[in-house]
């Protein structure tokens, strides 16, 4: 699952390739996505790498490689010199209009008690690695035991990715979420990024800034200000099938 920023930057880069045989420059990057800074580029090219999107080829300047593509357009796989990769993050038929970010409101009918669960809303993936932004759909629920839940509203989320997993949230998991605006220091939180990508990490408070923090060593802690971070949730509980 690609945000649409990503989609589009590895659809440029794809067509620049093909073009001229050549990836376009950072500058070049940052123009046609719109994007005030090279670090916002190099987030998403860093971001499309972890997916299995893109590779920088080593001591070769502007050299990236389209592994694969959402869709079923050509890529090194049909050509036959990368393995097919049948796993997460492939958004089959993705356009940028139906790569959404969520706004994770809860359904004018309340979810009804089912044996002692509680169906819930079932909102797409949300990252536990590189934010990406979560798909909405609207027809997903799953069933939650009662005991996971208090008061107020709540939703599920499916994880992607393992920069929680210390925390003992793998990729795969799908966590219970109560809604809210606010956290204390130090919880686990849906966070919505610069109104476009959503995330889970933990939430701290630094002075003015808000630092979103993985919970694995090989991944870094994310310093945002206070306007670009919108708590969505809180963690609840975590459901994990074998």
């Amino acid at each position: 699952m690609l945000t649409r920023k990503q989609y589009q930057l590895l659809m440029f880069i794809d067509k620049r390739l093909k073009e001229v045989g050549v990836s376009p420059s950072f500058d070049e990057m940052k123009e046609a996505l719109g994007l005030r800074s090279k670090s916002g580029i190099h987030r998403l090219i860093t971001a499309l790498e972890e997916r299995g999107f893109l590779r920088r080829l080593p001591h070769r300047a502007r050299a990236l490689e389209v592994l694969r593509l959402p869709g079923n357009a050509t890529t090194l796989v049909e050509r036959g010199i990368v393995a097919e990769d049948d796993g997460s993050g492939d958004l089959r038929g993705a356009t940028p209009s139906n790569v959404i970010h969520a706004d994770f409101k809860q359904p004018s009918a309340p979810p009804a008690a089912i044996d002692g669960a509680i169906t819930l809303p079932l909102y797409g993936r949300i990252a536990a690695g590189t934010p990406i932004e979560a798909l909405r759909d609207n027809t997903r629920t799953i069933a939650v035991p009662s005991m996971l839940l208090g008061k107020g509203e709540h939703y599920a989320l499916e994880v992607e990715g393992d920069s929680m997993i210390d925390a003992g949230i793998r990729s795969g998991d799908t966590v219970v979420i109560e809604r809210c605006d606010n956290a204390d220091n130090g919880a686990i939180v849906v966070a919505l990024v610069d109104n476009e990508e959503v995330t889970l990490k933990r939430l701290r408070r630094r002075g003015q800034s808000i630092a979103l923090e993985p919970a694995n060593a090989a991944y870094e802690t994310r310093i945002c200000g206070p306007d670009q971070v919108r708590v969505q949730g809180r963690l609840v509980g975590l459901i994990r099938l074998y």
